[in-house]
């Protein structure tokens, strides 16, 4: 009898883990269905121009279409207008990143504290987003024009006029329209993200008796991290975006250090050179990939102790 019901009890086992089985398989089916729209437009809008322009960049030319692997890469970077390019986006985004996300944050922790006129002081930060771009260059011209008004308020005080546009003080004046673009959506994000840090932790420091630093350094930067790192990344996609404001302003060669990256692969689209705007394309993303994961990376080191 005993065997009998060893019999019984594995062919019943035998027949729920085939039930379960074709139920993992019938769940994994249904998954992949209602993933198939996402991922057919994921592929037709990403995957496949990513493709064609990895493909470009490793021939000759779009009619005779030889493969030359590398050429195009190695003729990009020996090019003197893409290494000025390169250079000037660089150091644009070194300075102007930064300041984005250290006055974004100081300005949401002062707005945290009992000021005064606190709603009027995060509404003049908020306008900016409000105002289209040919009314933001139009500002940046009455002021920073030859006969603007800071030349005029120079004036008074003696001092000689500058062409802030065409001066080595350029990109300062671009660092300067760019944090003013930026800085209110980004004090939003740094606000709320205060708000939603444990409230009881903050208790047991003040009774402990931490001083606001300690507070800060302690609590509030390791719950801001993932936050920081939100607001790091898109801080870094709209440096590349002051193309818009830079072309409007000055036209597709502008002096000096305003030439950016996207004059360059604007400039080389305009002549249907697809060869070097495809290896420039890569370029950038390869390098965008690069600085995101280290900033993942980093993300993941300081704010791992408040996960979960």
């Amino acid at each position: 009898m005993n065997i009998v019901r060893n019999i019984k009890e594995k062919r019943s086992k035998g027949k729920v883990g085939k039930g379960s089985r074709k139920l993992r398989i019938r769940e994994k089916l249904n998954s992949m269905l209602w993933l198939a729209p996402s991922f057919l437009g994921v592929s037709i809008f990403y995957i496949v121009p990513f493709g064609v322009i990895l493909y470009y960049s490793m021939i000759d030319s779009p009619l005779r279409r030889n493969f030359v692997f590398l050429d195009n890469f190695k003729a990009l970077f020996r090019n003197d207008a893409f290494q000025a390019a390169a250079k000037n986006t660089i150091s644009f985004s070194v300075v102007a990143v930064p300041l984005a996300v250290i006055l974004a944050l100081l300005l949401a922790l002062l707005l945290e504290a009992r000021i005064p006129l606190k709603s009027q002081f995060r509404t003049f930060f908020l306008s900016p987003l409000m105002v289209p771009v040919a009314s933001i260059v139009l500002i940046w011209r009455v002021l920073f024009d030859y006969n603007g008004a800071i030349n005029e308020v120079l004036a008074y005080f003696d001092i000689g006029k500058i062409d802030w546009i065409q001066s080595q003080y350029n990109q300062v004046v671009i660092a300067v329209l760019y944090l003013w673009k930026t800085l209110g959506y980004n004090m939003i994000l740094f606000m709320a993200a205060l708000s939603n840090i444990p409230r009881e932790l903050l208790e047991v420091a003040d009774v402990e008796g931490a001083s606001p630093i300690n507070k800060f350094f302690s609590i509030k930067l390791r719950y801001l991290s993932p936050t920081i790192l939100f607001v790091t990344i898109l801080s870094l996609i709209s440096s590349f975006k002051v193309f818009r404001e830079i072309y409007l302003l000055t036209g597709s060669y502008p002096v000096g250090r305003l030439y950016m990256l996207q004059h360059f692969m604007n400039n080389i689209f305009r002549n249907l050179d697809y060869q070097r705007l495809a290896s420039a394309a890569i370029v950038m993303a390869v390098a965008m990939v690069i600085i995101i994961a280290i900033l993942f990376v980093a993300e993941n080191y300081f704010g791992k102790d408040v996960e979960g």
